[in-house]
Order: C-alpha cells, then sequence, then structure tokens
C-alpha cells in the first residue's frame, strides 16, 4: 500500500487531447507511485479527485505527472478548463492501492485492464509502466523484472472518445507477444478509420473476451469506468474464477 502525503505542485501546461479531455501537466515537489491524486485547488472548496495518466517513469526523470481532465461543471474540473493557467499552485494528496509497481524479485503476473470512458487514465499510466519495464528488460537481457503479458479492454462511446488510442496501438506493435488491446464501441454512428479496424469491437465488453484474459492463479486486473459497469465485469471475473483479491479498482464513488 502506498501511504498518502502532500505534495506542492505547480502547472506546467493544458491542452485538449479530445473534445471534452484536457491534459493537464504539473510538475511536483516529491515523488510517489500511486495513480490517484486528490487536487486541492486555493479558493475552491471541493476536492478533485483525478488520476494520472502518465507514464510514472516521467514522474521519476522529470518530476512530472499528467491528468486527463474532462470537461464538467464539477468545480475542480471546471477550474482546470477555464481559471487554470501555466504557474498556477496546487496541492495534491497521493497515496492507496491502486498501483503497479513490480519489483526483479516478483513473480510474473499477466495484466488484464478493463476500462470504461475516461477510466482509461490510470489504466493508460499501468500500460506505459509495463511497456518501459519491457523496455528495461529487453535492454538487460531479461535480467531486470519478469512482465507477462497485458491485455487492454477499453469501452467508450465511439471511436472518437478512445483517448490515448494512437500510442496504445504503437505499444502493442512495438510489443505484440506481449501487449495487446480491443476498442470497444458502444454508438458508433459513423465509419471507423481503417487503421483503427483491426482493433475496434462493436458493443460491450462480452465475458467470452474476458475469458480469453483470464488465468486465475496468473492474472491481476485493474478496472476504472462507471460503477455499474465495474460492478459487473468484476462479478464475470470472479464468476470466471478470478479471485478477488486479484482483481484491482480505480472507485469513483
Amino acid at each position: 500500500m502506498s501511504v498518502p502525503c502532500f505534495l506542492s505542485a505547480a502547472v506546467r501546461s493544458f491542452r485538449l487531447s479530445s473534445p471534452a479531455t484536457g491534459l493537464l501537466c504539473c510538475r511536483l515537489l516529491g515523488h510517489s507511485s500511486s495513480i490517484r491524486v486528490d487536487f486541492f485547488i486555493p479558493g475552491v472548496e471541493t476536492v478533485g479527485g483525478f488520476s494520472m495518466c502518465s507514464n510514472p517513469g516521467l514522474l521519476q526523470r522529470e518530476g512530472v505527472i499528467e491528468l486527463a481532465v474532462k470537461y464538467t461543471k464539477h468545480p475542480p474540473a471546471h477550474w482546470v478548463h477555464t481559471v487554470c493557467t501555466v504557474g498556477s499552485s496546487v496541492a495534491m494528496r497521493v497515496g492507496g492501492e491502486f498501483f503497479f509497481d513490480p519489483s526483479p524479485s516478483d513473480p510474473s503476473v499477466d495484466l488484464l485492464l478493463v476500462a470504461g470512458g475516461v477510466g482509461i487514465n490510470p489504466l493508460y499510466s499501468v500500460l506505459l509502466h509495463t511497456t518501459d519495464l519491457l523496455r528495461l528488460n529487453q535492454a538487460s537481457g531479461g535480467r531486470d523484472c519478469n512482465i507477462g503479458s497485458a491485455h487492454l479492454c477499453y469501452s467508450a462511446k465511439n471511436t472518437q472518445e478512445l483517448l490515448f488510442k494512437g500510442s496504445i496501438i504503437e505499444a502493442c506493435r512495438e510489443f505484440p507477444d506481449k501487449l495487446s488491446c480491443d476498442f470497444h464501441v458502444t454508438q458508433q454512428s459513423t465509419d471507423v478509420d481503417p487503421h483503427l479496424q483491426p482493433f475496434i469491437k462493436r458493443g460491450r465488453i462480452a465475458a467470452e473476451e474476458l475469458r480469453a484474459h483470464v488465468d486465475p492463479q496468473r492474472t491481476m486486473c485493474y478496472l476504472c469506468g462507471p460503477p455499474p459497469m465495474i460492478e459487473a465485469i468484476s462479478k464475470t471475473l470472479m464468476d470466471l474464477g478470478l479471485p478477488k483479491d486479484r482483481i484491482l479498482f480505480e472507485k469513483w464513488w
């Protein structure tokens, strides 16, 4: 478990990564392996709850994290999109149990990452970290962490709302024997771009897909998305024999 701690931070940049979601880059005074961030804004009473979507290695190397913040009227998100400027000072509380940070002595695990909507944020961070570890292992001739496979199931309304899809596909192509992904679209009304077509499935994430990536002895599942989705996927995974302690949540409630 990562012990919660407070860190000071300064905004470095903010840009839109999709029509409704902005990518907030902050420099932190301190380090943490946690993905979950409580966001404290001077003059705003409501505490924001965001997830890191950047590579943890970026935090270690440069002291920087990125948070994908969807535009809503919720005070912290609204502040990020309408008031926040470069140099704005905020505070962050980080900590919790939702992170992936294996050591060389840990047994190999296969990751199943299941995301709904902006729930991709922390799972994208896990995927980036896994990709980093695979590169390090490749460079060391297998002397670092023993990394298993990772499969991402990511559901959104349409392909426009699939955040980070380009870099996710690049990672899967870099390590085709280790990384794979399926993008699910539930309300796609336009043609899918040809380069995305091999990765697209229409409809919700089904038990059959999950079954193909569940090994009760090796699989560790990370879930993030709307509560009804998390509850349904968790039940399906347990019905497939995956122990409850191998299913980790990023809870929104």
